[in-house]
């Protein structure tokens, strides 16, 4: 009996042993569970930091005597297009549009800044294989923009094989390679035509990104239906009340997502203006179009100020609380208005 007992004792002892060993292992996975999440909290932050805006001559110099070459026509934009495209690859965490796995997966703000860059890295790109690298409408397209612009035009989201990424830096590849071409004398000549039409074919889809953008971010605090207004029109008695119909308002879960949309097409469109206005030169001085170049990149500046709310504030527009998209929707305005000014002077004779 003795004996039985000094085993069952024993068994508890073994009991209370493993029990012990097992909230030891169940309070380590906590610890590290909550390191984890502070680790991925702090990341988050420095990823979601925006690129701050650069000095595209100083980059242009710095490119043009790394590569020992000189900055011909053509040089600053297609050197900046490479800039935009590293940038959303090589920034504080990479490319987060693709990210399965935290604390990439948990952002949303920097994957719209980073679709807002892309939209205006296809549109250009789309514009220098179509009408600026070509003469004219019989011209056969650049080899090596033939390659970048479908690149770019890539699924953003896509992980797997083959990966975002590794299509996007087949595209910066083959810019590279187009940039070699354009200022080497010794290689098949890549060609760059600055004329007035090229520009204006291509401030045509600028002017349409920047009015949908300044439309949805105006629409953060309801608006009336422009359709339905003018559907409620009797063009039979003029002193009838209008029924304006029901508001167009963006959703409040949307509205930080269309605001870093903005801020990253505005980001990428401040710099991509900035190397037009060095390579198009004689063309706006030629239509007077300088003074509307250097209004719309004003207005883009503006719209990159700093950004001190953690969030994205919804205020009434006469309310106590600001409002950032009715502040964004401004600047885009303007932008989009002197954009319109400066292609109206382009297709002056």
């Amino acid at each position: 009996m003795a004996g039985k007992i000094r085993q069952y004792f024993s068994d508890r002892k073994d009991d209370v042993r493993d029990f012990g060993g097992g909230g030891i292992v169940g309070k380590l996975l906590i610890v590290a569970i909550v390191i984890y999440l502070l680790v991925a909290l702090v990341l988050g932050m420095i990823w979601s930091s925006e690129p701050e805006v650069y000095s595209v001559r100083d980059h242009v110099r710095s490119v043009a005597n790394e590569m020992q070459r000189e900055p011909v026509t053509g040089f600053a934009t297609t050197v900046t297009m490479i800039r935009l495209g590293e940038t959303l690859l090589e920034k504080p965490g990479g490319y987060l549009s693709n990210d399965i796995f935290p604390p990439g997966l948990w952002l949303d703000n920097m994957p719209n800044w980073e679709y807002g860059v892309l939209v205006q890295l296809r549109d250009f790109s789309r514009s220098m294989r179509q009408d600026i690298s070509r003469s004219q409408s019989q011209s056969a397209e650049d080899p090596d923009l033939t390659i970048a612009e479908p690149q770019f035009n890539f699924d953003s989201g896509s992980w797997a094989i083959p990966s975002t990424e590794a299509e996007y830096r087949r595209g910066i590849r083959a810019l590279r390679s187009y940039l070699d071409r354009l200022s080497s004398s010794d290689q098949p000549k890549a060609q760059f035509f600055a004329r007035a039409d090229n520009l204006a074919s291509w401030l045509v889809n600028v002017e349409s990104r920047l009015g949908s953008l300044s439309r949805t971010l105006g629409e953060s605090v309801g608006k009336a239906s422009v359709s339905d207004a003018v559907a409620n029109v009797d063009p039979g008695n003029p002193l009838q009340e209008e029924a304006l119909g029901e508001q167009v308002k963006t959703p409040w879960t949307e509205i930080d997502d269309v605001f870093y949309e903005a801020r990253g097409a505005s980001w990428a469109l401040l710099h991509l203006l900035k190397a037009i206005e060095v390579d198009f030169r004689e063309v706006l001085v030629d239509k007077n179009a300088v003074s509307s170049m250097k209004q719309v990149i004003i207005e883009l500046e503006g719209a990159q100020g700093e950004m001190w709310s953690p969030v994205v504030l919804n205020g009434n527009g006469y309310g106590v609380l600001a409002n950032h998209s009715l502040t964004m929707a401004a600047y885009l305005s303007r932008a989009s208005a002197a954009i319109s000014d400066m292609r109206d002077l382009l297709s002056r004779g």
